[in-house]
């Protein structure tokens, strides 16, 4: 039986209206001004408080808001954020109008606070030292949830002493030379994928040629290599993950799976318990590791706790404390922290509770036996499999650690972003911003700065008391850190009064930059300003000079701190025990991280005023935002990015698969293969490397059709706000919209929004909704009638099967952004065969959203006049493919949505033809 509502006021705020439940139930519908008014003068219920506030048009909203009490009640588990998503997380029947949804909150409020008597609540303990914090911070619940919590009968043990400890485990040993059978891993995988499953020759066949990486190399620096294209629906994740088990259990050996989004990581997660069903053998077995920054930092959540926060942020802090007790691992970004919590709290605090600059103490952290991060990272040294994505697993390939053994078997999926991460990983950045963050991390804190932050000096205290060289390099590495930036420098650039070496560098780059550089804004690309690295002028020359010596004044006594602190740990004193011994290796290696920059910014410095390397691409930029500056410096690339892949990631490593659905692009035979062994890196493999393909399952010429609107005119906004509109009502909603422009998403979602929700058909939209992208994807996928606007984040990497996703439409062609580094790229490899490889890419992972499983139907839109014919191949082949007006294309969306509606979808799709 459902307890009685309570008797508090409640207010839903949507673009259609605002509803106000009165303390007996009673709804009426208000105006904006009232419903400000109301909230104002008496504490309401309402359901995120960032979106109502949002939608009332008052961000300073203040209540009771259920997300927060479902965060208190309920930490590490899982709620879509909305009205229906609450109704099933707490058993109750969701409202069925934007009229009902007032008077829903009370009657959830009430079923989420008789938690509190549940005997068998399996979050009660630290529940009641919790309330009681979060009372003395004013926390809006706290009058409604202390009187239900009886104060427990022996004291409660605090957070930090009732994580458990992690061990040390000795290193794992190199694996057996083992040569897998192909009919033990075709056997395997129909274990996997369970009795009775349909035979999938596509996925046996995938599962074979993937064995082969598992057999001994032959010869140094050349792994078996394969890269393998599975069209959508092949299985192609247990088609790896068969060979990969049967291969561990036979050499006692570990694979690392390399991903690049958060999404793919816990669907791999999710696969892997087939592999290892009991739940405990599982998180042993299966380690999902990221970078150090995605992880909560124990000691920046006690801070946080005795007084580092105030006010809401504080509140924040208790909450993420009461989720510490219970997360699987700490993870804060895409793990089991919801995701919509740091968005409840205007200013997200979750990103001073992350180790986001690496000033990590290590062993000197009074929490370093708890941490998650160490505790991750060990753990994963001893798995059979480690999940990681792109950018950690070559950061441990450039910059090892000791641990044992390296995985010596790598598989890349979604190895079409392997170009993307490593232009990234590989990339140098001379910037103010950049540099402010190395006179951080060597000075500590300055002036009136707060937190605890620590300087070189303090982290490394006891070694300076013991070497006398050792604290000459810290105290030589401080003085000259003062060259670098520090708070301030954005203004003292902008008013050409620079202090020290490096700002005056800044400020001969920013001179040239916008005297040269072209506005970005005349290609639709944002508002930064940047300029080819060519012919400096004088001023630029010099200042480079005088910067490379004060950079290299910095590098020279950290070079030799880090050789002292190489022969600490190799001739140990009597005070090196197993604490310091790991605070002096944590210090050895955010030195060589620092060393590695330092030189990169050398390297780059050299550049000016002399020869050009043919192998990377420089250019200086102003970046700004909404008009506004916030970084301005150097920029170093590789022209191909692949190339330190193959060198630092591939050739030490026995075995390697890159894989995904869209490598070639689009394209087929020898062709593709070569636009797919430009973008993983494979080209520069000494031959050996192998190419396997198998196509789709999907009957796309049945489940699909592409529809190509030839009369919405590049640029004409109003006409495209109407298009989407009326696409996304002709479909009933399910709609994913995909822009490559902020603005122009932000225009549309402007004018449509309201008409939509008029229709009972809601909109969201990354940049306007605020709230992250995973919880707008959980909220999409929740609810068959509502659309979604991104960018780039929503083109790849989202799975929403079945009818939730049955439109796609995309604003018009994704062009390469005309940058000076697309410019270097484009030249190098092909002139427009290079553009068409990348839009080719782009569009064929826009259409991999629309059909996930073999039931699925959908159609793509894309609103282009003039669609290239030659980019037709990015579709696969026998995808009905139709060039007409918009009012058509409506037609056909709404036909096809009344066939869905009435259960009998559509079975064929006239072919295109040219003419």
């Amino acid at each position: 039986m459902a307890p009685d509502p309570l008797t508090l006021p409640a207010i839903h705020a949507s673009h259609i209206g605002i509803w106000i439940a009165d303390t007996h139930g009673r709804v009426q519908r208000v105006g904006r001004g009232e419903a400000i008014a109301a909230v104002a003068a008496t504490p309401h219920l309402f359901l995120n408080a960032t979106l109502t506030g949002d939608r009332l048009g008052y961000p300073e909203l203040s209540g009771l808001d259920l997300l927060e009490l479902f965060a208190f009640l309920y930490p590490a588990r899982f709620a879509v954020p909305t009205p229906a998503g609450i109704a099933a997380a707490v058993a109750l029947t969701p409202p069925e109008s934007e009229e009902d949804i007032a008077a829903f909150l009370p009657r959830a409020a009430a079923a989420m606070l008789s938690t509190l008597d549940d005997p068998d609540w399996p979050e009660r303990e630290g529940a009641w030292h919790g309330a009681e914090a979060l009372s003395r911070q004013r926390w809006s619940w706290a009058p409604l949830v202390q009187p239900r919590l009886p104060r427990p009968d022996a004291s409660e043990r605090w957070l930090f002493a009732r994580l458990p400890e992690w061990e040390e485990t000795p290193p794992r040993g190199a694996p057996r030379q083992v040569t897998i059978d192909e009919a033990d891993v075709v056997a395997r995988l129909d274990r996997l994928t369970g009795d009775g499953a349909e035979r999938r020759p596509g996925q046996q066949d995938y599962a074979r040629a993937t064995a082969a990486i598992f057999a001994p190399r032959e010869r140094k620096d050349a792994p078996q290599m394969l890269v393998a294209e599975a069209g959508t629906g092949i299985g192609k994740t247990l088609g790896y993950l068969a060979p990969a088990k049967q291969w561990i259990d036979q050499s006692a050996g570990s694979v690392c799976i390399s991903t690049f989004t958060k999404a793919l990581q816990r669907q791999l997660s999710r696969e892997t318990e087939r592999l290892y069903p009991d739940a405990a053998t599982h998180r042993e077995k299966v380690v999902v590791r990221k970078g150090r920054e995605n992880y909560l930092c124990l000691l920046n959540l006690e801070d946080a706790l005795q007084g580092g926060f105030s006010g809401r942020a504080a509140i924040l802090a208790q909450l993420v404390a009461r989720w510490a007790a219970y997360t699987r691992d700490g993870d804060m970004v895409g793990g089991d922290l919801p995701g919509w919590l740091p968005a409840l709290f205007r200013r997200n605090g979750t990103t001073a509770l992350t180790d986001r600059r690496g000033e990590c103490i290590y062993a000197g952290c009074p929490h370093f036996r708890k941490c998650f991060i160490e505790r991750s990272a060990r753990a994963a040294t001893q798995a059979d499999i480690v999940i990681a994505n792109h950018a950690l697993t070559m950061v441990q390939a450039a910059r090892p650690r000791d641990g044992g053994a390296p995985a010596t078997r790598l598989i890349f999926d979604e190895g079409h972003h392997l170009w993307d991460a490593a232009d990234s990983m590989f990339a140098a950045a001379l910037t103010g911003q950049e540099a402010v963050e190395i006179r951080r991390w060597v000075l500590g804190p300055e002036g009136k700065s707060r937190g605890r932050r620590r300087g070189l000096a303090a982290r490394l205290a006891d070694v300076a008391s013991y070497d006398e060289a050792g604290d000459r390099a810290i105290q030589a590495a401080i003085a000259a850190a003062a060259e670098l930036p520090g708070d301030g420098w954005l203004g003292r650039l902008s008013e050409n009064e620079p202090w020290g070496a490096v700002e005056r560098l800044l400020v001969a780059v920013r001179a040239m930059v916008y005297a040269r550089g072209i506005d970005s804004r005349t290609a639709d690309t944002g508002y930064g300003l940047e300029t080819e690295l060519a012919d400096p002028d004088p001023e630029l020359v010099t200042a480079a000079a005088s910067a490379s010596d004060a950079i290299e004044a910095l590098l020279r006594p950290l070079m030799t701190l880090g050789k002292r602190l190489e022969a600490l740990t190799e001739d140990p004193p009597d005070w090196l025990d197993g604490q310091a011994r790991a605070r002096v290796d944590g210090a050895r290696h955010s030195l060589g991280t620092r060393i590695d920059t330092l030189g990169g910014w050398l390297s780059l410095l050299g550049r000016v005023g002399g020869p050009a390397d043919h192998d990377f691409v420089d250019w200086l930029a102003v970046d700004r935002y909404d008009g506004r500056e916030f970084d301005c410096g150097l920029h170093r690339h590789w022209l191909d990015p692949a190339r330190p892949i193959a060198e630092v990631v591939y050739r030490p490593a026995q075995g390697v698969l890159v894989t995904s659905a869209t490598l070639r692009g689009g394209g087929h035979g020898s062709g593709g293969w070569a636009d797919a062994d430009i973008r993983t890196g494979a080209r520069h493999m000494d031959g050996g490397v192998r190419h396997f393909a198998v196509p789709s399952p999907f009957d796309y010429a049945r489940q699909s059709e592409v529809l190509i609107v030839t009369d919405i005119a590049r640029g004409d906004l109003p006409a495209l706000a109407g298009a989407y509109s009326r696409l996304i009502e002709a479909a009933g909603g399910g709609a994913l919209g995909l822009f490559s422009a902020i603005r122009r998403l932000r225009i549309v979602h402007s004018r449509i929004a309201d008409r939509l929700a008029r229709a009972a058909l809601p909109l969201y939209a990354q940049h306007v909704d605020p709230l992250d992208t995973g919880t707008l994807v959980d909220i999409f996928r929740a609810d068959p009638h509502a659309s979604l606007l991104g960018t780039d984040a929503l083109r790849d990497g989202v799975d929403v099967p079945g009818d939730s996703l049955r439109l796609v439409v995309m604003e018009g062609v994704p062009w390469p952004r005309p940058t000076i580094l697309h410019a270097a790229r484009r030249a190098a490899q092909g002139g427009s065969a290079y553009d068409d490889m990348v839009i080719r890419a782009r569009i064929g992972q826009a259409f991999g959203r629309l059909i996930r499983r073999a039931d699925d139907f959908g159609q793509f839109v894309m609103l282009s006049p003039s669609f290239p014919s030659r980019l037709l191949g990015a579709f696969p082949e026998g995808t009905p493919i139709r060039r007409l007006p918009l009012d058509e294309a409506v037609n056909h969306v709404a036909a096809a949505n009344v066939a869905r509606r009435r259960g009998t979808k559509s079975t064929a799709f006239p072919a295109f033809s040219p003419s």
